[in-house]
């Protein structure tokens, strides 16, 4: 079990920038053994893939909406996982969530049913 907190939301103008934390603790399995990933539900939308690392930093994907503005990355020593978010637009308004995949099965279903412990997610409002 793991459990995960998400914190560095808040409001900034079109244009700017955020950088996202999550902190994972939890007792059995070392952080490091898990993929992780960012994803965010708009108002009176469905939630969507943001982005997705692996275990040890190597891997990463993104989805086409975010590529090349926003980066995700992790520190293992410190249990944290991270999204750095740049040319921020009024679309990417959302409550973003960080998720935990256990089993490494989103490489191949590649979706959000695949990551198995999710945060609480912190607001990002963007405005323009």
């Amino acid at each position: 079990q793991v459990q995960l907190v998400e914190s560095g939301g808040g409001l900034v103008q079109a244009g700017g920038s955020l950088r996202l934390s999550c902190a994972a603790s939890g007792s059995g399995r070392t952080f490091r053994t898990y993929d992780m990933g960012w994803s965010r539900q708009a108002p009176g939308k469905e939630r969507e893939f943001v982005a997705h690392i692996n275990w040890s930093g190597a891997h990463t994907y993104y989805a086409d909406s975010v590529k090349g503005r926003f980066t995700i990355s992790r520190d293992n020593a410190k249990n944290a996982v991270f999204l750095q978010m740049n040319s921020l637009k009024p679309e990417d308004t959302a409550v973003y969530y960080c998720a935990a995949d256990k089993t490494g099965s989103w490489n191949a279903g590649r979706s959000l049913d695949n990551y198995d412990y999710w945060g609480q997610g912190t607001q990002v409002t963007v405005s323009s």
